[in-house]
């Protein structure tokens, strides 16, 4: 007789199926000691030891050796959903290479699995919170299309398997002070929860199917976001119908009690992070699940419900079934870190880089033309400045010192002085200014000076993992840090050209620099090989085509409060005051003119699509990128922002070549979000804009190049929408 196999081994169920049977099968203390990262064999189940944390953000991180791309700021400013998605598709496979190498080894620790917890697509609302380099930005709509892209290529599109999961954080609301970030409560309306702060999780969770949403420390509107009622139960499992599992940011649990004063003890928070819907526990408090239920704080049904939630992210991952059924299992170790994908890495670093400023087309520079250049600043030589955070390590990486070594020929002189420290004034026994000396000494004998100055994730990034007096992490101004900026006039008195590149997570105030060195370009944490990158770019190899998926302000004081979360005065939509450099904004070694703006109406019904096309013409010498940027305005509705991003296409043009590049817009782009944080679709005059930048008058002077506009009325009567 035939021996039945249990349902859970039973490949033609369902996974959840399956994970009924299997979860049905464990005892109270089983099910509990699966809800932490570090989850422990059942032997008798046949389930082995898993650790769920693992990273990547720009890579495969903390487990080795990978492929380390441009930080996900850097991501961003390629304004490119394609390049997102083959990304995140590089960093799956060599997550799944690199598993199964473990596996075969006996290692199953922590930052080895196939659940990552990335991206992050937390909403940069202020340029001082040292977390945004790990974002997308300032702007919700670029935010939710590259997330989707990135989740979608982490998880891949195999009919039954995951080729990794995603997790979307940190839901929701997260975005500073770092500091407080443990006890802070963050208040938002109604208004900017909608139309701001909740948009890209909906994307991920709605259109990309994102496996996993990681909660965040903070409190957003007085619920500890870890065991929301509103946030978990109400918006994302019962409105967005999301059916992967939660997972808590790492000890988040314990600040129930600690820190928000919402509990009073360790089991009344596990309780609250539990049955409102939080599955798994980065850290060790749901240890306390067991007093809690034995408390009748939380019954065995619903901590079953998370367990089987798990557990089918685990099935969907191939780990139940033998290898042979996965396709993915197949990925050979070689395609870790292999040429291509660092070559990729490289194009990506290409694509990342902004042009801010460039007088007198004083970049390209000509090599053949120069005899001696002065590579300068604490940023020149390192490579915590081309990493950001949550970084793997790569097999090679090249400064920017190093890329301009490269780039030129061996009769070309280059000299190098860090001249300052990052941020201390005076380090070690040193005095105050002790580089100052030799840089100028290199000054004064180059043809040109590249000036690398700017951060690093030592002192811009997560409360915890910087080794700093900078607030956490966050940043308490705009300005350059330490002698940076003395050390920049000092150098620029020399008389000499000054290239200034900046490598930094985020928007530095660099006004002085605006105005007196020639050419200022925004390298971000460019990856492994940035520094390449930067000196191909600088030489002409191609033409920059990044644009800021950030503004950059004049001044810190123009800000609002730090731990204000309305986002009155923020960000480009709402900020009161012209910028520095606009969102959007970025140059390149050629001109592009824009013409024909065509809408398919002049007049629409409330819910009705409008078709729009516009002419681009490369008028310049140089084969180019440009991305090609589509923002409407509602003309009489002082309710919605001045104008908002709604579509982005990156082109490639030769030349004097010229290409029609087309645009929708749904009903969705057209509605505005109200004080009730409602849906709505107004009649009246709409303004499309579409060009190489935001139509502001701060971008057509920096450009030079006015963007094409167009009008269409909507009609008929106010419509809601579904949010």
């Amino acid at each position: 007789m035939e021996k039945q196999i249990p349902n859970y081994k039973n490949k033609e169920l369902s996974f959840e199926e399956r994970a009924k049977d299997l979860v049905s099968r464990m005892t109270l203390e089983e099910k509990v000691m699966q809800m932490l990262h570090s989850a422990p064999a059942i032997p008798r189940l046949g389930i082995k030891a898993y650790n769920w944390w693992s990273e990547a953000l720009h890579g495969v991180a903390r487990a080795g050796t990978a492929t380390m791309f441009p930080q996900a700021i850097g991501m961003a400013a390629t304004f490119d959903e394609d390049l997102i998605y083959k990304i995140a598709d590089v960093i799956s496979t060599e997550g799944r290479a690199k598993f199964h190498e473990f596996q075969r080894k006996g290692d199953c620790g922590i930052y080895k699995g196939l659940t990552f917890w990335s991206p992050n697509i937390n909403i940069f609302r202020d340029p001082r919170w040292g977390r945004g380099h790990e974002t997308y930005g300032e702007d919700p709509y670029l935010t939710g299309r590259l997330g989707v892209s990135f989740v979608k290529g982490i998880q891949g599109n195999d009919d039954k398997y995951l080729k990794a999961a995603a997790c979307a954080k940190h839901y929701a609301v997260h975005s500073g002070p770092e500091g407080e970030r443990h006890e802070f409560d963050a208040v938002a309306s109604e208004k900017d929860m909608r139309e701001t702060y909740l948009p890209a999780f909906k994307e991920c969770v709605e259109e990309a199917q994102v496996e996993a949403v990681m909660g965040a420390y903070n409190r957003t509107n007085g619920e500890p976001c870890c065991g929301s009622k509103t946030l978990l139960k109400d918006i994302l499992r019962k409105e967005w119908e999301f059916s992967g599992h939660v997972v808590s940011d790492c000890w988040a649990i314990k600040d129930f009690h600690e820190n928000h004063m919402v509990t009073k003890t360790a089991p009344e928070s596990v309780a609250l992070a539990v049955n409102n819907g939080c599955d798994l526990n980065c850290g060790n408090m749901y240890g306390n699940l067991l007093i809690a239920h034995k408390e009748g704080l939380v019954d065995e049904k619903t901590i079953e419900e998370s367990v089987i939630r798990l557990m089918i992210t685990r099935m969907k991952l191939g780990m139940f079934d033998d290898e042979k059924e996965v396709a993915y299992s197949k990925i050979p170790y070689e395609m870790n870190d292999c040429k291509e994908h660092r070559e990729f890495a490289l194009e990506m670093s290409k694509k990342s880089l902004v042009l801010l400023k460039n007088e007198k087309n004083i970049l390209p520079l000509d090599r053949d033309k120069i005899k001696s250049i002065a590579v300068i600043g604490p940023n020149a030589d390192s490579r915590d400045a081309l990493i950001g955070n949550y970084f793997g390590d790569a097999s090679k990486y090249v400064t920017v010192l190093d890329g301009i070594r490269e780039a030129v020929s061996e009769d070309t002189r280059i000299y190098y002085a860090e001249g300052c420290h990052l941020y201390n004034e005076s380090p070690g026994l040193a005095e105050r200014g002790a580089g100052f000396a030799e840089a100028l000494s290199v000054a004064d004998r180059s043809d040109v000076v590249v000036m690398c100055l700017g951060l690093d994730a030592t002192i811009e990034g997560e409360q915890g993992d910087v080794s700093n007096e900078y607030a956490s992490g966050d940043k308490l101004h705009l300005n350059l840090p330490g002698l940076q900026q003395e050390l920049l006039e000092e150098v620029h008195k020399a008389g000499k050209p000054v290239i200034l590149v900046l490598l930094s997570g985020s928007a530095l105030a660099v006004t002085w620099a605006d105005e007196n060195v020639p050419a200022i370009v925004q390298a971000w944490y460019p990856g492994a090989e940035g520094g390449k990158a930067i000196a191909s770019m600088l030489f002409g190899e191609y033409s920059p085509s990044g644009k800021l998926p950030i503004t950059f302000y004049k001044t810190t004081e123009e800000l609002p409060d730090f731990r204000d979360y309305s986002m009155k005065n923020r960000t480009y939509k709402y900020m009161e005051k012209p910028a520095l450099y606009p969102f959007g904004y970025g140059l390149g070694y050629t001109k592009f003119e824009y013409s024909e703006l065509k809408i398919s109406k002049d007049k629409v019904n409330a819910g009705e699509n409008v078709q729009c096309s516009v002419k681009a013409k490369n008028t310049g010498n140089f084969k180019a990128d440009e991305i090609v940027q589509m923002y409407i305005k509602e003309v009489d509705n002082p309710e919605a922002p001045k104008w908002h991003l709604e579509g982005f296409k990156r082109i490639n043009l030769a030349p004097r070549e010229e290409m029609t590049v087309q645009f929708e817009l749904t009903k969705k782009q057209m509605s505005f979000i109200n004080e009730k944080g409602q849906r709505i679709i107004k009649p009246g005059a709409f303004k499309v804009y579409v060009g190489g930048s935001q139509p502001d008058e701060r971008s057509q002077q920096l450009t030079g190049t006015k963007v094409e506009e167009a009008v269409f009325e909507v009609t008929g009567n106010m419509v809601q929408l579904e949010y």
